[in-house]
């Protein structure tokens, strides 16, 4: 029994001290009189446990207030991000569809206004060997698609079909090696071929030393290789050198369209064109 009190000796302290007061009341009922001494003294000593205590409580149920609060801004905020990447998604969505339907106006509006039929395709994939450059596309025989038939876009050529089978059909670009395609260029009429290189800027050949061309000329499709139409762009003469003996002049030729970044493309088919299987033009990528 001693070893209880000795143990909580201060909390039985600090509670008579507490319940003194509220004894004292109860016995006085409802007679006011002045504090005596120990009174005084015990509401001395017992005040600031009181205020302590108040404190106390005070200051957790403060804190958990806080936590409540803190919690739901918290998930407010989580709410509100979640929210954003969900609106930032569909303005990614309305600007690529967007993005999407200007190039396919485009190309309607230029197979509205071109000779001969126009078959729609989409770049479905990508040939990975350097060899040959080429892309697979998502027309084929049953849409009317044969080896032979040149590709392009509205800005100007692609490359030619070398390969149709039902449903699909491997287009050879215009940069690769293998490419050979009669041109022109649009300001002096000079006649001269584009060359593949692989990668980078096409090549002109046999273009006559004497012939009249120029940096920034524009080069369009001769229309004599039995594969493109005439009149099409290829790309701008850039880095001409004139040379001071020999039969021809050389220029890089940069493409007006960039091969590595095509979407959709146009199947030309027109007299210009093989319309049937096993048919190819002159010049056309082997």
């Amino acid at each position: 029994m001693l070893s209880l009190l000795k143990r909580y000796r201060r909390p039985l302290i600090v509670g008579i001290l507490l319940l003194y007061p509220l004894m004292a009341f109860l016995l006085s009922g409802r007679r006011v009189r002045d504090p005596n001494p120990l009174d005084r003294a015990v509401i001395a000593l017992s005040s600031p446990v009181q205020q302590a205590l108040t404190a106390a409580i005070e200051g957790s149920v403060a804190a958990v207030r806080g936590y409540l609060d803190l919690r739901g801004v918290r998930q407010e905020n989580d709410a509100l991000r979640l929210e954003n990447l969900q609106l930032r998604a569909a303005v990614q969505s309305l600007g690529e569809a967007r993005t999407e339907n200007e190039r396919l106006r485009k190309l309607l509006g230029y197979a509205e206004t071109a000779e001969g039929p126009e078959i729609p395709a989409r770049v479905v994939g990508v040939n990975p060997v350097a060899k040959l450059l080429s892309v697979r596309i998502s027309s084929g025989e049953k849409d009317g698609v044969f080896r032979g038939m040149s590709v392009v876009t509205p800005d100007g050529i692609v490359g030619q079909v070398i390969r149709a089978t039902g449903g699909y059909a491997d287009v050879a670009l215009v940069t690769d090696p293998q490419s050979r395609v009669a041109v022109r260029v649009q300001r002096s009429r000079a006649r001269g071929t584009a060359a593949g290189t692989g990668a980078g800027p096409l090549k002109l050949e046999n273009m006559l030393r004497t012939e009249d061309v120029e940096n920034g000329d524009l080069i369009i499709t001769a229309g004599t290789d039995g594969i493109y139409p005439p009149g099409m762009v290829v790309g701008t003469v850039t880095n001409l050198e004139k040379k001071e003996h020999g039969m021809f002049q050389g220029a890089d030729i940069v493409p007006a369209v960039d091969t590595s970044k095509l979407e959709e493309v146009l199947v030309v088919g027109s007299p210009y064109s093989a319309m049937a299987p096993g048919s190819t033009g002159e010049g056309a990528s082997k």
